[in-house]
């Protein structure tokens, strides 16, 4: 342990920490659908890579950025709605296979249609934060980690009072807790559903900005949902606090493995180990960290 290097190892944990966050913001438009609706909408992923792709492609014909954020997000609000009021709402009361199937379907249709929109090529995406390591204290942090994990805060923070003190959030909870004793009380369950799908919309905007402009926009960005599963399996389906935490964990324990176990295992652990921590804690714990439990005990 003496000649251990604490530096590197919380340079490497820091550096997990911080993607952990953006991790977290894919698994954040998850959870609201859940919350609300039940349905897992695995199209979450397709509608990160559209509003990547509709922004860069706007700033690229010349439509100043700020008006081009403005046009996309209104877009993707157009979307959510749409989504909710055109397929799934036609479903309510359907299992939940046939819900995820349509879901899934959706992820290509939109994909498809991304494509035909704005063709196939790769953009490269540039917020104006070059990633360069920055030293905090003889710890090395990239600028754009630090800028990524920042603005995930801010989304995150402006969701939480947006659903804890306005009526609209509070009705999003009531809904959450009991869709019965919601419809009893008077609240409009449709409007509340293309509520939250549009505010899904707006969350997949901004972790596909920052994605972008990690890995260029292209259509593999989409996989990056993939990435959420876990996330949502260690945190809970219907959890906002846990969809932060276990991005966290996730982030923090895949980095670490790659360096410190990686060459036990030819190196490259760091795409798969995750889904390894997911299915052991799926064994230990189901609901996730901060799920409800699928099964009370009396």
């Amino acid at each position: 342990m003496a000649d251990f290097d604490w530096l590197f190892f919380i340079e490497v944990l820091v550096g997990g920490l911080l993607s952990g966050v953006m991790y977290s913001l894919v698994a954040i438009g998850f959870v609201l659908i859940y919350k609300t609706s039940g349905v897992l909408n695995f199209s979450q992923g397709a509608l990160l890579l559209f509003a990547a792709l509709t922004f860069v492609s706007l700033v690229e014909k010349g439509v100043p950025f700020a008006l081009a954020l403005v046009l996309t997000f209104a877009l993707m609000v157009i979307i959510g709605t749409t989504i909710e009021r055109v397929v799934l709402r036609p479903l309510t009361n359907k299992p939940p296979i046939t819900l995820f199937m349509a879901t899934l379907g959706l992820s290509y249709v939109i994909e498809g249609a991304a494509q035909l929109i704005w063709g196939t090529q790769v953009h490269g995406l540039d917020l104006g934060i070059e990633d360069v390591p920055f030293d905090v204290g003889g710890v090395l942090i990239s600028q754009f980690d630090i800028f990524a994990a920042a603005v995930a805060a801010i989304m995150v923070a402006l969701l939480s009072i947006f659903f804890r003190y306005t009526r609209v959030g509070l009705a999003f909870r009531a809904v959450a807790d009991d869709q019965f004793a919601a419809l009893a009380v008077g609240l409009r369950l449709p409007w509340i559903w293309a509520t939250v799908w549009a505010t899904a919309g707006l969350v997949a905007l901004v972790a596909g900005l920052l994605w972008g402009a990690r890995l260029g926009v292209q259509f593999s960005l989409s996989l990056v949902v993939l990435k959420a599963l876990p996330v949502l399996v260690l945190g809970g389906f219907d959890s906002v606090a846990g969809a932060i935490v276990g991005g966290l964990l996730i982030g923090a324990t895949e980095k670490l493995a790659e360096v410190y176990l990686g060459d036990y295992f030819g190196g490259g652990i760091e795409s798969w180990f995750a889904y390894v921590v997911a299915l052991a804690f799926l064994l230990i714990r189901p609901s996730g960290l901060f799920g409800q439990k699928l099964v009370e005990r009396v």
